[in-house]
């Protein structure tokens, strides 16, 4: 038996998930570089159907390593999680005029790695957008001193009254010596 000192890896592995890469990888990312209790935490409050199968794989790779490694489950680190396509099933649906419509049932294969040790700092998530502006410098007491008091500026500007709506005078009806 191995003892948690050495840098053993356990690894296990779910072939042909029926999920899409893309949205099991959404999962996955959450997961990487944490512990097994807090990786079980995570996956166990994630509202996706790919966290169920990417728990499924994670409870396996503990298994793995508890029975052939020695290793203590709760000790362990999720090392890497990788998510790879896999065969996409092509199948046909039946639309107006004839014809017909492909769907796709796409597949993937979710691969974890857990390692003892330490808990590794997960990479910052990617942030779209623009990155946040830099903190101004602190503004020193000479500074204060010799300028004015900044002037407040109005972020919203109030919105206009909108005058009532007038309501429209009722018709008239028509008379007959006014219809002729």
């Amino acid at each position: 038996m191995a003892t948690a000192t050495d840098t053993q890896t356990v690894r296990a592995q779910a072939k042909w998930v029926r999920t899409s890469a893309r949205k099991a990888r959404v999962v996955a990312e959450h997961i990487r570089g944490r512990s097994v209790p807090e990786a079980r935490a995570v996956l166990a409050f994630t509202p996706r159907a790919a966290a169920r199968e990417i728990e499924r794989v994670l409870a396996s790779a503990v298994a793995n390593a508890e029975a052939n490694h020695g290793l203590q489950g709760d000790t362990l680190v999720v090392a890497t999680a990788v998510v790879d396509e896999g065969p996409t099933l092509k199948r046909w649906r039946a639309r107006a005029r004839g014809r017909v419509a492909r769907i796709k049932k796409r597949t993937c294969h979710i691969t974890l790695t857990l390692e003892p040790g330490a808990v590794v700092a997960a990479p910052a998530p990617k942030r779209a957008g623009k990155p946040r502006a830099e903190a101004a410098s602190p503004v020193t007491t000479e500074e204060t001193e010799t300028t004015e008091k900044p002037k407040r500026t109005q972020t919203a500007k109030p919105k206009a009254e909108a005058a009532p709506k007038k309501k429209a005078a009722p018709r008239k009806k028509k008379s007959e010596s006014e219809e002729s």
